[in-house]
């Protein structure tokens, strides 16, 4: 019901309302939601669990039940000692999930409010990839990611560039930011054809510009759509060793709403 409410009601009135006003340059326009009311499970037409892999981010990656719940009208993705889960060999378990080859995001603002619980080992995140596109040729956005019990979270791109070509400084990839660690904040990109930029609870904290440059793959943003990765990560080389008397560890999803830019008031 919330999901249709906000599009009938406040998409109608922003058009009109921008539209009326032909100096304004950009404005954002409701276009996609997910508010997390449904009963027993997620939303299946837009997320799917992230399978495992050999990553330290996604190695303990699990289909298993007790990494996910639905409460009230949240998404819950834990990190869990395994149970002793049909045959499952893995020490620990952790629940993820991604709109890869259902819903992908271009130029717009997407942000997503979220309460992150620390544990010892705990290594939530909030990431996009480019959709159709093998890694990094298409980048990598880094939405949120906090480590352990730090009071700040990792915002970061990375690319080709950064990776391959290891250019890192020029321009700097990657900023901090302060946030609550009791409470619930809302974590936010902006994707443009010429800068992504990052904000939490409103705030413009740290922003990767297209630069002028003979290396084209300083800025693939641009020429990609990216799908959204939601996970509670454990362990690696980046976050150190897991402490299992912190766990289980949850991460708590309210929403995740992505809008549109609009130049005028008109379609762009």
């Amino acid at each position: 019901m919330r999901n249709l409410l906000f599009f009938t009601i406040l998409l109608p009135l922003t058009l009109l309302f921008y539209c009326s006003q032909p100096e304004q340059k950009t404005v954002r326009v409701p276009y996609w939601e997910d508010n997390f009311d449904q009963e027993g499970s997620f939303d299946t037409t837009r997320w799917s669990k992230i399978p495992r892999g050999a990553a330290d981010w996604n190695r303990h990656m699990s289909d298993y039940e007790g990494c996910y719940a639905m409460r009230d009208g949240k998404l819950i993705l834990r990190g869990i000692k395994n149970p002793g889960f049909a045959g499952d060999t893995a020490e620990y378990l952790i629940g993820g999930v991604y709109t890869k080859g259902k819903v992908s995001f271009g130029f717009g603002r997407l942000e997503i409010s979220a309460r992150l619980n620390g544990a010892e080992g705990a290594w939530p995140a909030f990431w996009m990839l480019a959709e159709g596109k093998k890694y990094p040729q298409g980048g990598e956005i880094d939405i949120m990611e906090r480590l352990n019990f730090d009071t700040i979270v990792y915002q970061t791109v990375h690319s080709y560039y950064t990776i391959k070509l290891n250019i890192k400084d020029d321009p700097v990839h990657y900023g901090t930011a302060p946030f609550d660690p009791e409470g619930f904040n809302v974590f936010a990109v902006e994707k443009y054809p010429d800068s992504v930029v990052f904000f939490v609870n409103d705030k413009r904290t740290f922003a990767y510009p297209r630069i002028n440059t003979d290396k084209e793959e300083q800025f693939p943003f641009a020429g990609s759509k990216h799908y959204l990765l939601l996970d509670m990560q454990l362990g690696g080389n980046w976050v150190g060793a897991i402490n299992p008397d912190h766990l289980p560890v949850e991460m708590e999803i309210d929403w995740v709403r992505f809008y549109k830019f609009h130049e005028n008031g008109c379609y762009k």
